[in-house]
């Protein structure tokens, strides 16, 4: 299992990826607050629990390119939303995440 402030209850499986968004900016680069509705969601996160890999047709397993703490950013509807210990995560596919930022 995955570890974050508290031990997730999610297994990804298959090529999929656990992820923890990276918090919405508060604030515009001019300094204007902005209210909730108006947040873009970020499309940047942090890597919390890997799935097994891609089924090859030769029955072997596809190694995932991303590492557990790794930083990623991913495609703007990717994934699906889901709620673990009161905390926000996305889990998506391999293939939706286009980048590691290091």
């Amino acid at each position: 299992m995955a570890k974050t402030a508290t031990k997730t209850k999610v297994k990804p499986l298959g090529d999929n990826v656990l992820v923890k968004r990276l918090e919405a900016e508060e604030k515009t680069a001019g300094g204007i607050v902005l209210p909730d509705a108006a947040k873009e969601k970020p499309k940047e996160g942090t890597v919390i629990a890997l799935g097994d890999g891609r089924m090859l047709d030769d029955g072997t397993r596809a190694a995932i390119n991303v590492k557990e703490r790794d930083r990623v950013l991913f495609s703007s509807y990717a994934g699906t939303e889901i709620k673990v210990d009161g905390e926000d995560l996305l889990l998506i596919s391999e293939n939706d995440i286009l980048a590691v930022v290091e």
